[in-house]
């Protein structure tokens, strides 16, 4: 019985994204310890069908929370900003989960045990989208005096969400925390401050972005304990690029020491002329080499 899991939602569109996912998880050996298993918002049969012999469970995505019906008309995509604080309910029968966005793949297999470790305990295992070169998502611009207006993510979702201004406050300038890859045990305490947190921000906020915003709230507010863990295990391209090792075949940080990125995940997409690498697998961008020449590169997994 395999007692740790991958987990990752998709509808059509985002088909060929998640079945990259699911390849680059296992190309790995140690992946045949590992399940996978898929919340599905809109695959087609004939998508089921195709990653059913490389999957262990499939189900389908709920509104775990009620949400009103105006704001997820036909975009059951969303389903992915509820249900992945339910995973436990979904899939019960593992011990540690791992959530990756499909619009992410494994490049190292030593990240994912890194997540593994992080959540004993009842921990959550994620990364903040904070670190050397990366763009800064949090700035004031000041007025008179002591007079300033705040610009960040957090702070931004906070006041949409209305959960008060104390604690938008509290969260103005906490560096983020990207849901896009995080870990959590069973019977961790995480799940209920989520969902908690969830069912607040969901009432008055957008619904995208409202799971982002609730977790931040459990790690800074509720306090849970978190476990805080390199950039490269969770590398969001369209902050910073990374770097192109010729010899090992391999994207690395652009900084030194040049860790080999762990997970890299498009989130926000890569663009170029107006087309998403997401959408469009064909998009080069151009990457440094470790020996600093130029080449272009697609982000996306390659097998």
């Amino acid at each position: 019985m395999k007692k740790n899991v991958i987990v990752s939602l998709a509808d059509a569109n985002y088909f060929p994204l998640l079945e990259e996912l699911i390849d680059s998880i296992k190309r790995f050996k140690e992946s045949e310890k590992v399940a996978i298993c898929i919340l599905d918002a809109g695959l087609t049969h004939e998508q089921k069908q195709k990653i059913s012999n490389k999957i262990d469970e499939i189900r389908p995505a709920e509104w775990d929370i009620e949400v009103p019906g105006h704001k997820v008309k036909d975009k059951e995509w969303l389903k992915s900003q509820v249900s992945r604080a339910f995973l436990p309910k979904y899939f019960p029968n593992y011990e540690k989960y791992l959530w990756i966005d499909c619009d992410a793949w494994v490049n190292d297999w030593n990240c994912v045990e890194l997540y593994f470790k992080a959540c004993a305990n009842g921990k959550l295992g994620i990364t903040q989208t904070i670190g050397p070169g990366y763009k800064i998502t949090s700035k004031v611009n000041w007025l008179v005096g002591k007079l300033a207006i705040i610009k960040s993510q957090n702070f931004k979702h906070a006041i949409k969400s209305k959960i008060g201004y104390h604690k938008a406050r509290k969260l103005a300038f906490a560096p983020h925390i990207n849901i896009g890859v995080f870990s959590l045990e069973k019977n961790s305490k995480g799940w209920s401050s989520w969902q908690s947190n969830l069912s607040k921000t969901l009432k008055a906020g957008n619904i995208f972005g409202s799971e982002g915003l609730a977790i931040n709230m459990s790690v800074y507010i509720d306090d849970l304990e978190t476990e805080f863990l390199p950039l490269n295990c969770n590398w969001i391209t369209s902050n910073l690029l990374p770097k192109y090792d010729e010899d090992q075949k391999t994207f690395i940080e652009p900084y030194l020491p040049n860790y080999k990125i762990g997970i890299m995940h498009l989130a926000a997409g890569i663009w170029k002329d107006g087309k998403d690498m997401r959408v469009d697998k064909s998009i080069l961008v151009e990457v440094e080499t470790l020996t600093n020449k130029k080449t272009f590169k697609s982000l996306r997994y390659l097998n």
